[in-house]
């Protein structure tokens, strides 16, 4: 992967300095994962950092038996960072929804160059403010209705990952249990939400190819409130 690809798929490292890229490509590990599989568990936290290079993971809790999406990811974006300078136990898995590629830098090797690339260093604190500032977002809809709430997840999912077509931005076809729990509604209330969705043509489910085409955008982000 050449050092401009690197740069321009993973916005963490759109600051960084050249001999931080070529030094960080000499160091990382490439992983595949089937969907499915969990790519990393709850006493591997800290030992990395991960980006996704393509697919899409959802970050899980569990607690006993039961489970429930915290978050989904995907190309582009990364994790593990917290845990690298937060010794705490944890209690999330990663989970691969698709076919995912990664890459891993060691915890060692990410600090080392944190301290050696300020403008990375900043870059990383910029990308962490602003996921707390949607996790506040998401607690400031708790009381908005399930189809706002919804589309502002459809909405962000997106903006984040989506890619463009002639058909509108394109995402992974999320099962409905992990796209309720991130959304904090219920399944029955997802399934009903979309197929109105659908029913307006402002999203299509292509099942077969495990796409959701969110074709009308402006729409949804009329509903989410986002305009």
């Amino acid at each position: 992967m050449l050092t401009e690809v690197f740069n321009e798929r993973f916005p963490l490292m759109s600051t960084a300095n050249p001999e931080t890229l070529e030094w960080l490509m000499t160091v990382a590990v490439e992983h595949e994962y089937p969907a499915g599989r969990a790519v990393l568990m709850e006493d591997a936290w800290g030992n990395a950092v991960y980006f996704v290079v393509s697919g899409w993971v959802k970050v899980r809790r569990t607690v006993g038996e039961d489970s429930v999406a915290l978050a989904i990811l995907g190309k582009g974006d990364f994790f593990g960072e917290m845990a690298i300078l937060d010794e705490s136990p944890r209690s999330t898995d990663v989970i691969a929804l698709s076919p995912v590629k990664l890459l891993s830098i060691s915890r060692e090797r990410f600090v080392q160059i944190l301290f050696k690339d300020p403008q990375l260093h900043h870059r990383m604190l910029q990308l962490m403010v602003r996921r707390l500032r949607h996790a506040n977002l998401r607690l400031q809809m708790r009381s908005s209705p399930p189809a706002v709430k919804l589309a502002h997840t459809l909405v962000t999912l997106g903006e984040s990952y989506g890619q463009d077509s002639a058909q509108g931005k394109e995402i992974f076809n999320i099962p409905y249990k992990d796209l309720a729990d991130v959304t904090e509604i219920g399944v029955e209330e997802t399934s009903k939400i979309i197929e109105k969705l659908d029913e307006k043509g402002w999203v299509r489910v292509d099942e077969t190819n495990q796409i959701l085409h969110l074709v009308n955008i402006k729409q949804l982000m009329n509903l989410a409130g986002r305009v």
